[in-house]
């Protein structure tokens, strides 16, 4: 009797990794074939393969990235605000992994690099679209950044319009308004397509949620998911920076970038200004 259960046991296993939606495999179901196969050095040198991989890996955690905040930003227009926490949580989570891949580039040492840097052309990580889309969608809108995709129109036009659309700042902010928070109309009626200044009425409205934070609760996690957010995106900006410092010092990038310099300045960069602003005066 125990032969035959377990031989039972044996087949309905068997069934288990056969009959998975018509014999499809892990392998089919993840793409594995074409994934694993996207990887091309152009030269024999050992730790091109590290290069490629690290920059694979962030665009596709950038990809989901994108795919939360872009849903997040639904939820905070249909005033589902509890809906949109988990995900701008696992935004925060998905910062830290990017962070973190820094610390294994950073493995690679200057001798290393100049090795095979030369077969990189005028290929940049500044070139990433994603990375765009990323600051478009937190509020960070600038005309410049279009004009270097204009060669392929097809990514040009998914640029503009994500350019044109309310980032999850102008929707934060337009949810203050609807809880009854007075805020200026110039900040309500303002084309989104250009980045937010810092405005009075608005540092004043999350005052008055960060004062009020039984009256204002949703409001206020939504503040303190936004200042996770913007925390962690610096933190990745300061690492790429040292990374990139570490490892060309202050030349000039691939590509004609700016390098060092350019990752410098964008740390003085903020998507939520007031958030940060308020926090001297509380």
């Amino acid at each position: 009797m125990e032969h035959i259960n377990k031989h039972q046991a044996f087949k309905d296993e068997k069934s288990i990794h056969t009959d998975f939606k018509e014999k499809m495999t892990y392998s089919d179901y993840l793409g594995l074939d074409t994934l694993l196969s996207s990887q091309h050095p152009l030269s024999d040198h050992h730790d091109e393969m590290l290069f490629i991989t690290i920059h694979h890996v962030s665009e596709i955690w950038m990809k989901l990235i994108l795919h939360e905040i872009n849903s997040a930003i639904s939820d905070i227009q249909s005033d589902n605000l509890s809906t949109s926490f988990k995900k701008l949580a696992r935004v925060s989570q998905i910062q830290e992994q990017l962070k973190n891949v820094w610390n294994v580039l950073a493995t690679l040492t200057p001798s290393e690099y100049i090795e095979f840097r030369d077969k990189l052309g005028n290929a940049s990580g500044f070139q990433s679209y994603q990375n765009r889309l990323i600051e478009f969608a937190l509020g960070y809108k600038t005309e410049y950044v279009l004009k270097i995709y204009e060669k392929n129109p097809e990514l040009h036009q998914m640029l503009k319009e994500a350019h044109k659309a309310p980032s999850l700042y102008d929707v934060s902010i337009q949810a203050l308004a609807r809880a009854g928070l007075p805020i200026d109309e110039e900040v309500l009626n303002r084309d989104v397509s250009i980045a937010h200044k810092p405005n009075e009425s608005v540092k004043k409205a999350w005052m008055t949620v960060y004062k009020n934070v039984d009256q204002y609760w949703e409001l206020y996690e939504l503040a303190e998911e936004l200042v996770d957010i913007e925390d962690l995106f610096q933190q990745w900006r300061f690492r790429h920076m040292k990374t990139v410092e570490r490892i060309i010092g202050f030349k000039i990038g691939t590509g004609g970038s700016g390098g060092v310099s350019y990752l410098k300045k964008v740390l003085d960069q903020y998507f939520f200004p007031e958030l940060w602003e308020l926090r001297t005066e509380l």
